[in-house]
């Protein structure tokens, strides 16, 4: 589905933004990307858009080679910035005028997706609302174009806790194994529960692109007991020391998102390690 070998990028000449990036995402998945503030998600999303174009290396998305911008890629990709345009008109106009450009949107789950977000009336005016609730309006657009690529640059900013699980539930609701969906955020709790794979980028490159299943298998999230070895990271918890460490006797559990960003944060070398065998 995603393809990039090789890529850098730069917006300044000598100031790489990604250096020498290669990547693999697949149908089947939403993909999480993580990473810190002004590390080069919103960059790495643009690439993958055809909204920016590498200085080497190559990309490729639903076999088309994005920088190319042909019509029949725009219409199998959609792209939801972290800002977007205030349109001057209704909610209704702006559907009218962007759906085309989708041969697969639907009208009715677009209407459905508003009401979700407890949105009723379409006569509205988008550059009336607020920011969060444009921001539910442009979820719901974006869901309902059923492109086979979806990406979503820091998606939650801007709503509240209700709206936030709101859209968990809407993304996996609209979520198929024909669609690829990529979500980048810096606010790894809102991913929680949501995502299938993990990709993580730090100082210019790609330092971990691992399914939950492989990240279990590798690493043990949990509280702290007696016995416990092989800790890579630890952090004080109401309820005890949670942990991140080796899973050398394959004990089930489950990913903590949070906890596993910020052990890599901090341990990068020896988790990447665990990954790289």
């Amino acid at each position: 589905m995603i393809s990039l070998t090789n890529v850098d990028f730069a917006y300044k000449p000598q100031r790489l933004v990604l250096d020498n990036v290669s990547l693999e995402l697949d149908k089947g998945c939403i993909h999480g990307l993580l990473g810190k503030n002004g590390v080069g998600k919103t960059t790495l999303l643009r690439l993958i858009s055809g909204l920016v174009f590498p200085q080497s290396g190559d990309v490729k998305v639903l076999d088309f080679t994005p920088k190319k911008r042909q019509a029949a890629f725009l219409s199998q990709i959609y792209f939801l910035g972290e800002e977007f345009f205030a349109y001057k008109t209704s909610i209704e106009v702006f559907c009218k005028i962007q759906s085309p450009f989708y041969p697969k949107f639907s009208k009715e789950e677009f209407i459905q997706y508003l009401k979700d977000f407890e949105i009723e009336d379409l006569s509205l005016k988008m550059d009336k609302l607020s920011f969060g609730t444009r921001k539910k309006v442009m979820i719901a657009f974006a869901l309902a174009a059923n492109t086979p690529l979806l990406v979503m640059d820091e998606p939650t900013n801007a709503l509240d806790i209700p709206a936030k699980a709101q859209f968990r539930k809407l993304v996996l609701k609209a979520m198929n194994d024909d669609k690829c969906i990529v979500i980048s955020t810096h606010q790894v709790r809102d991913l929680h529960n949501l995502i299938d794979n993990i990709v993580i980028l730090d100082e210019q490159e790609v330092i971990l692109n691992a399914t939950n299943d492989q990240i279990t298998k590798k690493l043990f999230f949990g509280i702290k007991g007696e016995g416990d070895t092989n800790i890579i990271y630890s952090e004080d918890t109401l309820a005890g020391k949670a942990i991140v460490k080796e899973n050398t006797q394959n004990q089930e559990c489950n990913l903590d998102i949070e906890l596993l960003f910020n052990a890599i944060m901090q341990h990068k070398e020896e988790i990447t390690k665990l990954f790289n065998l």
